[in-house]
């Protein structure tokens, strides 16, 4: 495995990371202005796009675009359920938790194309 196959994993996981602290992140401080929390959130989104960027270009090589979308929708969800579990202490209940998996069914169909 190279360079071109592993970089997009970690860059994207970095990437989902910093993306769903931006957008949940401010709900821990309720009482900052909303201009304030927006800014923050703004540029903790910058740097989530100096991953994404690179990651969906050094990506772009060796995976198709429904592969790299269906990784970082995978990563999406997973960093979520670590932000709310972590942050919020809200774990996910049985039925988030079906949902979760039907969509990891799902990107078991984008990589191993069964349906052709």
């Amino acid at each position: 495995m190279n360079w071109n196959f592993l970089a997009p994993l970690g860059l994207l996981a970095g990437s989902n990371i910093m993306m769903n602290l931006a957008w949940y992140g401010h709900l821990k401080f309720p009482n900052k202005a909303l201009w304030v929390v927006v800014l923050a959130s703004w540029g903790i989104a910058f740097f989530e796009y100096c991953l994404a960027v690179p990651a969906n270009r050094i990506g772009a090589k060796v995976y198709s675009l429904a592969e790299l979308k269906t990784m970082q929708e995978v990563m999406s969800l997973t960093t979520f359920v670590l932000v709310a579990w972590l942050l919020f202490d809200q774990r996910p209940g049985p039925s988030q938790i079906v949902g979760f998996l039907l969509i990891a069914g799902g990107a078991f169909f984008v990589f191993k194309s069964p349906l052709g």
